[in-house]
């Protein structure tokens, strides 16, 4: 069964219809599904397994191990499904889903998670480590949970902290404290400390404050600019879900008061984020499957509810409300989005190739992030406001909106004939192998109605030699296949993207330079078309190229030829019925147009298809083979056919010849519609960042 709100208003909501009491529902919903799986209220918040391959605990390790991955799923779901559960008691203190009450149930059960010797009891810091004999920098799952947990009794003080005994609020802080003043993971989990630090702090108990400066101060230290921060090495939506949303919580409970110039710090740093961030989701407000933990899905937006908690706040509540719903709908209304009652392990529905290990059944929840927004009263502007479509509907007929960020290395493009969004990243680097690594980020763009899709797999067996939106080289004289694992930033000029994609780069070894391609890539109405140019080639080498996968629930093929163009059309379905349209076009350098059947590799349907080119260079330096691929992909949400001034936009091709070798010049790109686009490499190499 989907999420069916009980409650709308178009006239306040025109875009999704959804209100403050909407999402009530769909709190309940989901927390209804928890809730569903248990036979009494003794019972913890442990879920049935879906996947055991993959996911903790991990059935293969030692029996120590095990037992302290079980303690950590406890707390994992206790904690997580009370980001929904705290705000819904707020709301409700009655609330009963199953026939549990459930301010009752967290209150017990947080309790039981930190008495020592209940068999719900999660462990301290220092226990377990002295269970697991364990020295030196360590760090557990349950570091990440006591954040989730302090969020929650912050959400429903009244309801539950303020309900405890001096004596039970000391043995929750105790448990609290160990976490907060030992070791944690040097990226966004030294946010996790400082809430605990913070909330604790905000209780009235000591705290020791160089260890609250030591991580506000390294986590300021992350910002990349444009309102970003890395996360250990990536770029990803932890920038958003958790530095963006922590910083402003820590700025309200610890920050303004005792660390103004930090406060004000992040305060910036998140209203930079607003001045872009609407755009990274399309005119429904449909969040891209991007980078690791995919599962947390629409927590992405927490960042504008983050947003709403400091004291002078700079996004427009209207738009942040229309983008938070149309994400909530995006996942809530699927079919598949639920496997035991609770959100599968995918993005849509289960999904394993996007799954890490360091997650369990009940992780999902992490998304239960987007539901604090209900902690913000019913006459605040992000519930009274009404709904708008921010810059979107700033845009002409088929404009097309680019915006850069040179910090994070991120390009949006927002299309207003289609309503998608499309992102271009850089400063990537995977291991050599890493291939479900390359597919979270080192694709060539990823699409916010056609999600990443996995090698894929015809008749059973998954073929190496291609991609989805991702170049694939092949070694002709070994036989290997390698994979763009690193992505350089070489910036915007002119209106073009200049990026570097390094094949099996390994700075270990002395060869991690030579197998590359100099991306250049601009958007067109419906998507994006690329100009990319071989470097350094070693042959003899083959190099295919990927469309996106395109969801196969009965698609029609067609194939057209245009003045020695080639190109393939897909007319299909999504999995809810939801007609598609995808076209790859190639020009120069490419030989050949094929297309691929898949199964169980894409994230929205079970069938899948691949349209791929395919070009050879044969001969060691031989300067009269093709050095510049063109391509294009466009997208369309209808069945009305392309046309072929969309399909092949270009009406003339020119390479200048700067150095008289035939292979280096500038490309000249002459539209039909009379633009004119020049890409020049000259200059990347000095311009390259990571």
């Amino acid at each position: 069964m989907t999420y069916i709100p009980k409650h709308t208003d178009f006239s306040l909501s025109p875009f999704t219809g959804l209100t403050r009491d909407s999402w009530i529902d769909a709190g309940k919903y989901l927390l209804g599904g928890v809730f569903g799986n248990l036979t009494d209220k003794s019972m913890p918040l442990v879920m049935p397994r879906a996947e055991t391959e993959v996911t903790y605990p991990h059935l293969r390790d030692p029996e120590k191990e095990q037992d302290r991955q079980r303690r950590a799923e406890i707390f994992e779901g206790l904690t997580r499904s009370f980001l929904i559960g705290s705000v819904l008691i707020h709301d409700d203190p009655k609330l009963t889903l199953a026939d549990i009450p459930v301010t009752e149930y967290y209150r017990d059960h947080i309790l039981r998670a930190c008495t020592p010797g209940d068999t719900e009891y999660v462990g301290t810091y220092s226990g377990l480590k002295e269970m697991l004999g364990l020295s030196g920098f360590v760090f557990f799952q349950q570091t990440v949970e006591t954040c989730a947990l302090v969020i929650g009794l912050w959400a429903c003080r009244e309801e539950i902290w303020a309900t405890y005994s001096a004596e039970e609020k000391q043995q929750i802080a105790d448990l609290l404290m160990d976490y907060a003043i030992h070791d944690t993971v040097p990226q966004n989990w030294r946010l996790f400390n400082m809430l605990d630090l913070a909330f604790l702090a905000m209780e009235g108990y000591p705290i020791d404050e160089r260890i609250m400066y030591d991580h506000a101060q390294a986590i300021l230290s992350y910002y990349a600019g444009d309102g970003w921060y890395r996360d250990g090495h990536s770029f990803d939506y932890y920038s958003c879900w958790a530095f963006q949303f922590y910083a402003p919580l820590w700025n309200l409970w610890w920050g303004y008061d005792h660390a103004p110039e930090l406060a004000r710090a992040f305060e910036a740093n998140s209203n930079t984020l607003m001045e872009t961030y609407g755009r990274f989701m399309d005119r429904d407000g449909f969040i891209n499957m991007w980078g690791r933990s995919n599962i947390y899905r629409n927590a992405a937006t927490s960042a504008f509810d983050g947003n709403f908690l400091l004291k002078n706040p700079a996004a427009d509540p209207g738009w942040s409300r229309r983008i938070c719903s149309g994400a909530l709908l995006q996942f809530l209304t699927r079919d598949d989005f639920l496997i035991n009652g609770i959100p599968s392990l995918g993005f849509y529905g289960q999904f394993t190739p996007l799954v890490q290990g360091y997650s369990c059944a009940e992780s999902p929840f992490w998304l239960g992030k987007a539901f604090l927004a209900l902690h913000l009263p019913k006459e605040h502007p992000f519930w009274t406001a009404r709904e708008n479509e921010g810059d979107w509907a700033k845009l002409k007929k088929g404009e097309v909106l680019e915006t850069v960020l040179n910090g994070p290395a991120l390009c949006i493009t927002n299309h207003e004939a289609t309503g998608e969004t499309i992102l271009r990243t850089g400063k990537v680097m995977k291991q050599p192998g890493d291939r479900h690594g390359m597919w979270n980020y080192a694709k060539l763009c990823f699409h916010t109605k056609y999600p990443w899709e996995a090698s894929p797999v015809e008749n059973g067996k998954q073929r190496e030699d291609v991609e989805s939106r991702q170049y694939v080289l092949h070694d002709l004289t070994s036989g290997t296949y390698s994979r763009g694992n690193a992505v350089l930033w070489g910036g915007e000029k002119q209106g073009v993207l200049y990026r570097r994609l390094f094949f099996d780069y390994d700075i270990k070894t002395e060869e991690h330079w030579i197998q590359a391609l100099n991306l250049a890539d601009l958007p067109v109405r419906n998507g994006i078309l690329r100009a990319d140019r071989i470097r350094l080639p070693i042959r003899p080498v083959e190099f295919t190229l990927g469309s996106f996968g395109f969801p196969d629930n009965g698609t029609r093929v067609e194939h057209r030829t245009n003045d020695g163009a080639k190109a393939i059309l897909l007319y299909g379905r999504d999995h809810t019925g939801q007609e598609r349209k995808l076209a790859m076009t190639v020009y120069t350098g490419w030989e050949e147009l094929d297309l691929i059947r898949s199964r169980g590799t894409n994230p929205d349907s079970e069938y899948s298809l691949i349209i791929f080119a395919k070009m050879s260079l044969c001969h060691q330096y031989d300067a009269s083979e093709p050095y510049v691929l063109v391509s294009q992909v466009i997208t369309g949400e209808d069945h009305i056919p392309f046309t072929d001034e969309e399909v092949f936009p270009l009406k003339e091709l020119c390479f200048h010849d700067r150095y008289g070798t035939g292979a280096y010049g500038p490309v000249e790109l002459l539209f039909r519609d009379g633009v004119k686009k020049i890409i020049d490499y000259d200059g990347i190499e000095g311009s390259l960042s990571l």
